[in-house]
């Protein structure tokens, strides 16, 4: 949810990664209908749901663990005017990240999170809490992403203390490390890679491989930070990599253009808020075109690509769109490329739905019922807590049961190389 037109890594990106309007009083409250959380539906059983999109709020302690010589100056979160934000020093890193699931287990509809805190729902950042939603849920294994800004490249770099944003990162990992092994193995959260600097990238990568973590959360243009675009051979040693150990390469969401200038001016919160995550959900095309002109999944063509948290109604126009520019628009390049985008879409990406009805009822002999992972996008907005088990009986239960289990947990497991 970022603010401002320009693209290029600042200072300010985290604490602007959201909107201070999404977090102030208003919108609605819908108490929780405890119907909706009586775990697994008996249609699934024998399915261990594994939800490909959800947030893991950075919790206050985070950085607790942090090498002692660093320790007076690791992120803090402190209160200000009634808002919980995340501090480097007197530097702002930004709020602590969406959750429109209150403590009291309401939803919080027409915002995007609560000031504070503790305000939400526990299970947004302690692990305890969070295994008792999902079991509430019906879901077995959670991918979490980051949700604050605290790991924020262009303003961990704006430190100007290059040593210090690196131990910033690594005791994030580590974090995520732990939350895996204290979770049982059903939290996996993601890791943040040190973009700045190529050599300390590379390190960083092969110890979160080494620690088992299941993947990497990645830019969509490594030039916002002042670095080659991923097409160019400086990041070879990464690719090799991740292919060598299956370890897969996610695009979250998408911030490749500014949602918030293809809004009308006089818009209000809400009407602003409905376009921009829509157009933000979409743009995650940009990332799928990208990649499949570039050249590199011929050079390495075991990658393995998440569109997360952008839908899957959209890609078979998508690559249907690809296929025609491949012969309208690249003549020469074309012919250098090994594939065609179907080819590439089949050998290559993943994507995920949620709140869909028609695509994954409709479309998945288009799309690929290999390639479709489930989320929720717990506990953002439009995630779909607490109605979890209705909607996925709604929209797969006409599918015969292995391929709901391959939607809801095998491509998943192939994907993230999980433990079960």
């Amino acid at each position: 949810m970022t603010d401002g037109s320009d693209t290029r890594a600042k200072a300010s990106d985290a604490d602007h990664y959201w909107l201070m309007e999404g977090f102030t009083d208003g919108g609605e409250r819908v108490p929780l209908d405890e119907r909706h959380m009586q775990g697994l539906d008996p249609s699934l059983k024998g399915i261990k749901i594994v939800d490909c999109d959800t947030h893991f709020s950075e919790p206050p302690d985070l950085f607790r663990n942090a090498p002692a010589k660093y320790k007076d100056r690791m992120p803090v979160m402190r209160t200000v005017d009634g808002f919980d934000k995340w501090f480097i020093g007197d530097r702002s890193f930004g709020l602590t990240g969406g959750n429109v699931i209150g403590n009291d287990r309401s939803k919080l509809y027409g915002r995007l999170a609560y000031p504070r805190l503790e305000l939400g729902d526990p299970g947004s950042y302690r692990v305890k809490e969070r295994l008792e939603r999902m079991d509430e849920m019906g879901v077995h294994a959670h991918i979490c992403f980051q949700n604050g800004g605290v790991t924020q490249a262009g303003s961990l770099m704006a430190l100007g203390d290059d040593e210090l944003a690196l131990v910033i990162i690594q005791t994030f990992n580590d974090a995520c490390a732990a939350r895996q092994e204290e979770s049982g193995n059903r939290l996996f959260s993601l890791p943040q890679l040190p973009m700045w600097d190529r050599a300390a990238t590379m390190a960083e990568a092969r110890r979160c491989i080494d620690l088992g973590l299941k993947g990497f959360v990645l830019p969509d243009k490594p030039e916002r930070i002042g670095k080659p675009s991923w097409s160019n051979s400086y990041w070879d040693e990464l690719w090799e990599m991740c292919e060598a150990t299956g370890t897969p390469l996610n695009f979250h969401l998408n911030s490749s253009l500014n949602p918030q200038a293809l809004t009308w001016d006089e818009f209000e919160f809400e009407q602003r808020l409905a376009v921009v995550g829509m157009m933000m959900s979409i743009a995650n095309a940009s990332n799928l075109g990208n990649w499949m002109v570039s050249g590199i999944l011929d050079r390495y063509p075991k990658l393995k690509i998440g569109l997360i948290e952008s839908g899957m109604g959209w890609i078979p126009f998508v690559v249907e769109m690809l296929e025609h520019q491949f012969d309208e628009m690249m003549p020469n390049f074309k012919k250098t490329l090994q594939k065609r985008p179907t080819e590439y879409f089949r050998d290559n990406f993943w994507c995920t739905f949620w709140y869909e009805s028609i695509a994954p009822s409709k479309m998945l002999d288009l799309v690929g019922e290999d390639k479709v992972l489930f989320e929720t996008d717990y506990p953002h907005p439009t995630s779909l807590y607490p109605d979890v088990q209705e909607h996925i009986v709604k929209v797969l239960g006409h599918h015969d049961y292995a391929i709901k289990k391959k939607i809801l947990e095998t491509n998943a497991v192939k994907l993230y190389n999980l433990p079960f």
